[in-house]
């Protein structure tokens, strides 16, 4: 039967189709350190208890109907005073957009940025922003980032691909290695960008930024640098990616926010109003109350990335050791978010039944069957199968369920000849 050309060429998410081996084989019984999904086990990481009160306590109060459009005043009320005092960002409630979590925001980005043909640049790896081209029939050009630049692109890596382009998406901590661009990375980037929207007349486009910071409130030694804040004329340019899912253990509430130039932000409003995109009225309830304890969020937050932080050592640790043993693995030190870049150079190797390794996807599944440790290849944030670079994310395990499962990964790889 026939569909859609856009259905019919739609890639499913790869990360999906690793987490669906792995909970068939735990079903069976078998036991896997899971460091595929971008999401936290909220046994281990339960949402701030206060958070959890208040939307209980909103429920109880019948606040079941449809909320604002935009989001509860309230809630952008709360949120423009966190960005000024977090980040010195003035933004008004009317500057802001409440939607479930981030991701109806970045499609209503690029729909609202983009239209058919449209060049779009982004790095690779990165978090979808290939399938948020796809679906927007942009003309998507990808930059090929490096280990040695912590896999972000530099201001070199980009200016040759920013004319004529509308849209460039970046995010810090970068989703899927957990690395962040430092004050120099950025200004220039930012500089590339107000020059090239200088050469521009009134009837063209301008050259906008998508600025992707759901993980900036945690972040370890390294800090957090946004485009506006270095330069102030980035603010007709940028438009921001935030809400409480990773900084709040909240991935399941449902409650991000994007903020930037207010006609941008009126049309994803409008966009969003035919899509019923928005987080529920309880947990916007909630999280506006919640966020007028600052100190209290605050305190979650520090201990919550403090165990993130303290898992990915251990991890980091644990990759360094094998490397130290002559393991062909290596590791980026992590900066931020809950992910840490692992390099398995296993590929072309021959497994113990004879057959090859023939790319970043056999090695992934070989692990998840003789060692049960189940990574996501950089093949699904865009990069070619050929690529020995895996995502860990370890906000699902706990720190001593990382130590165990060392040994494994250590015995698997160690059979591969």
């Amino acid at each position: 039967m026939k569909v859609s050309k856009l259905a019919a060429n739609l890639i499913g998410s790869e990360i999906v189709k690793i987490g669906n081996e792995v909970n068939d084989l735990k079903a069976k019984g078998a036991e896997i350190a899971n460091l595929t999904i971008g999401d936290l086990n909220s046994n281990i990481y339960p949402i701030p208890a206060k958070l959890k009160e208040e939307i209980q306590k909103a429920y109880q109060n019948n606040l079941t109907n449809y909320p604002p459009a935009n989001g509860l005043l309230s809630l952008r009320t709360e949120v423009s005073k966190d960005l000024k005092t977090r980040w010195n960002l003035d933004y008004s409630a009317n500057d802001i957009l409440i939607t479930a979590g981030s991701r109806p925001l970045i499609y209503a980005v690029y729909k609202t940025i983009v239209d058919e043909g449209d060049k779009v640049i982004y790095p690779i790896p990165s978090w979808n922003n290939n399938h948020y081209a796809y679906l927007t029939s942009a003309d998507a050009i990808e930059v090929k980032t490096t280990p040695e630049n912590n896999f972000l692109p530099t201001a070199a890596d980009l200016k040759p691909h920013l004319s004529g382009a509308v849209l460039l998406a970046l995010c810090s901590p970068l989703n899927p290695t957990g690395t962040m661009f430092t004050k120099d990375q950025l200004s220039d980037i930012c500089e590339l960008i107000i020059e090239e929207n200088k050469k521009r007349g009134a009837d063209e486009k301008p050259l906008y930024l998508m600025y992707d910071q759901i993980y900036s409130n945690l972040t370890f030694d390294a800090k957090h640098y946004d485009p506006v804040s270095l330069f102030p004329e980035m603010k007709d340019y940028t438009i921001y990616i935030d809400g409480i899912s990773k900084c709040l253990a909240a991935t399941g509430v449902r409650v991000g926010w994007g903020f930037g130039p207010a006609h941008i932000i009126d049309k994803m409003k409008a966009l969003l109003t035919h899509v019923g995109a928005w987080a529920p009225k309880p947990e916007q309830e909630a999280t506006a109350k919640y966020y007028q304890d600052s100190e209290d969020v605050n305190s979650f937050v520090n201990e919550f990335k403090g165990k993130l932080e303290e898992s990915l050592k251990v991890l980091h640790k644990g990759i360094q050791d094998l490397k130290g043993k002559g393991l062909a693995v290596e590791s980026i030190e992590p900066m931020g978010a809950l992910y840490l870049t692992i390099k398995l150079d296993y590929i072309g190797k021959t497994k113990p039944d004879g057959s090859v390794i023939e790319n970043s996807s056999d090695l992934g599944f070989y692990l998840i069957n003789e060692a049960g440790v189940a990574l996501v290849p950089f093949s699904a944030f865009g990069e070619e199968k050929s690529e020995p670079w895996f995502r860990a994310s370890v906000g699902g395990l706990a720190t001593d369920e990382i130590s165990t499962m060392m040994p494994k990964l250590e015995k698997a790889l160690n059979n591969l000849k």
